[in-house]
């Protein structure tokens, strides 16, 4: 569950949209009120609100969004739950309010208005109300079983954590596998083995990098594994090919139909490694 917070000046026309009828708009929660329109409830707002004329945002404004799955389940008596213990975890007190869920989406969300100005003439303090709203959403979930959001953040480490570890494995069996020469060959085997490898080109037309888009997810190479940043990736096809590397490749490449020129930095890098690895080789048979 995600909680928005934030005070504002403009009720009715905020009130307004949250008493959409074309998002299906349904009231949930009603304290204190008896108008029937946006107009009516701002009026019954005002009439507090005149009382502390220092105060120029006098309505506090919430957004309160429970997960997808979550909201299917949630009927309009736990919808009034959440609203009304979202504003005991604010420390609001008695005070007039007003809560619609939106239908319209599959997202399903609650809009709450609340007077910031109490029945004694003062405002509610509002600092940080933002950062509050959303400990208090959480302290929301946690009380009726719902799913926080440390638990959305957890699970989607989690996935991205296979999501990088499988895009790896495909990247070394690619390796093994293909043997690449190039890196038009390696955009084309890593295909071959089910990730879409998208070249990052600057304004200079040269290669800077490369994306990588695997199950609904789209990784920077560098994001995916240190080993796969487009400098090591050069090393790797060099380390199997050895110069042909740089001789198939010379400062360009062609990816896609399109040449497009290397780097200085990368081609340096490529080249110190294969000579490198070359004087390794020549020491290690004598040279």
């Amino acid at each position: 569950m995600i909680g928005n917070g934030k005070s504002i000046s403009h009720t009715m026309a905020s009130m307004s949209y949250g008493w959409n009828q074309e998002k299906e708009a349904e009231i949930v929660l009603k304290e204190f009120l008896h108008g029937d329109t946006p107009k009516e409830i701002t009026q019954e707002f005002k009439m507090l609100q005149d009382q502390n004329y220092h105060c120029t945002k006098n309505t506090l404004s919430f957004v309160i969004s429970p997960t997808i799955e979550d909201g299917k389940r949630l009927d309009k008596k736990d919808l009034q739950a959440i609203a009304k213990r979202f504003m005991h975890e604010m420390k609001l007190g008695e005070r007039q309010a007003i809560a619609f869920v939106h239908h319209d989406k599959e997202h399903k969300h609650i809009h709450l208005y609340v007077n910031r100005i109490d029945f004694r003439g003062i405002a509610y303090k509002d600092s940080f109300i933002g950062k509050r709203s959303q400990q208090a959403a959480e302290k929301v979930a946690e009380h009726m079983g719902l799913t926080t959001v440390k638990q959305i953040q957890f699970e989607k480490e989690f996935n991205l954590k296979e999501i990088r570890t499988e895009i790896k494995r495909r990247h070394d069996l690619t390796m093994k596998q293909f043997q690449p020469k190039s890196f038009d060959d390696y955009v084309k085997a890593m295909q071959v083995n089910g990730v879409k490898v998208i070249p990052t080109i600057n304004s200079q037309n040269k290669l800077q990098g490369f994306r990588f888009e695997f199950d609904g997810h789209n990784l920077k190479g560098s994001e995916v594994h240190r080993n796969m940043s487009l400098g090591n990736i050069g090393k790797q096809m060099s380390g199997i090919q050895g110069a042909k590397i740089l001789k198939d490749n010379k400062v360009s490449v062609t990816l896609a139909g399109k040449l497009v020129d290397l780097t200085p930095n990368l081609a340096l890098k490529i080249t110190k490694f294969i000579i490198k690895k070359a004087i390794n080789k020549g020491i290690d048979i004598g040279y």
